[in-house]
């Protein structure tokens, strides 16, 4: 069996996301005694490329001819360069998500999605289910098999190495046609962040957000917001976090004046640890939290900001 993973790149550079993928991947290949080849498209250097190696790629497959958001080519750039690979392996971001199924219908094979751990023997692969909340064990039976897996679920391996270069073409041109494009202008990419630091209504207002920013900056995390927030038109929509918005997993979530509605809980559950300041004792986020503070925020926050400052100097 062969292994070929898909690596995601923003503006040409690869991130955190898709050392991830390609880490993963390397422990599939290894199991199965297998190489593992990698395909990446959009504008991409012959250097960066060759970073991939470090994480255990033997080979890059790079194209230039796809626009990102082109959905449509890029599944089948991608089912058509796969006839000598048996695994196939997505990170399960936006564009993953997009992209599996599409490749999965063109090759049919099986495609188990939100994967947490590394495929047993007899291909098992433990999955997220019920927006985090359980487990499932799913066996893929196809001959081809799509495994795309959970952002911040495995981890980043260095294992040295280095890959070939071969430069592909798209067999067909999708009918989509890219417009225009709007970039998020945060600090640091939610989909990335090791720390988010996140709010809601409580902050009683838009202006009120320059303490959330101050706290984000000392921790070196992204910031964050509800969908009640986003839709009053207080932060941007690219920081709504929630079943309705970006799913995160970060190593620390903060979630600051924000109740705990269960849409709001499915999308940030798979943090590794939770901290909630709410003024409601009562609040369901306290349920879900590892730490919990129950005070006003304008009280807490500040005085936050202020230790972890001491800690830092």
């Amino acid at each position: 069996m062969s292994v070929l993973v898909y690596t995601e790149s923003w503006e040409g550079k690869f991130k955190k996301s898709t050392f991830e993928v390609v880490s993963y991947a390397k422990k599939v290949a290894d199991n199965l005694s297998a190489d593992l080849c990698a395909i990446a498209c959009g504008n991409i250097s012959d250097e960066e490329a060759k970073l991939l190696g470090k994480y255990g790629a033997t080979k890059v497959l790079l194209s230039d001819e796809i626009n990102k958001g082109d959905n449509q080519s890029l599944s089948t750039l991608i089912a058509s360069n796969s006839s000598n690979y048996d695994v196939i392996v997505f990170s399960n971001t936006n564009t993953g998500k997009m992209i599996a199924p599409r490749v999965a219908v063109k090759l049919r094979s099986a495609l188990v999605s939100n994967a947490v751990e590394i495929p047993t023997s007899s291909f098992s692969v433990k999955k997220k289910v019920f927006s985090g909340k359980a487990f499932e064990n799913s066996e893929l039976k196809t001959d081809k098999k799509i495994i795309s897996i959970s952002p911040n679920s495995y981890g980043i391996f260095e294992v040295g190495g280095n890959c070939v270069i071969e430069k592909i073409t798209s067999p067909e041109k999708g009918n989509i046609t890219i417009e225009g494009q709007e970039t998020s202008s945060g600090k640091i990419n939610l989909s990335e962040a090791e720390i988010i630091v996140s709010a809601g209504r409580g902050l009683k207002g838009g202006e009120n957000w320059g303490m959330i920013e101050e706290l984000a900056d000392v921790l070196g995390a992204a910031t964050a917001c509800s969908k009640p927030v986003a839709d009053i038109g207080w932060r941007p929509h690219s920081e709504h976090v929630g079943q309705t918005g970006k799913s995160v997993a970060p190593n620390l979530y903060i979630a600051i004046g924000i109740s705990g509605a269960i849409q709001h809980l499915a999308g940030v559950n798979s943090s590794k640890l939770m901290v909630a300041i709410n003024t409601d004792p009562e609040a369901p986020f306290f349920k879900a939290a590892d730490y919990g503070i129950v005070g006003d925020a304008f009280e807490v926050v500040p005085e936050l900001i202020e230790e972890i400052k001491k800690l830092k100097n």
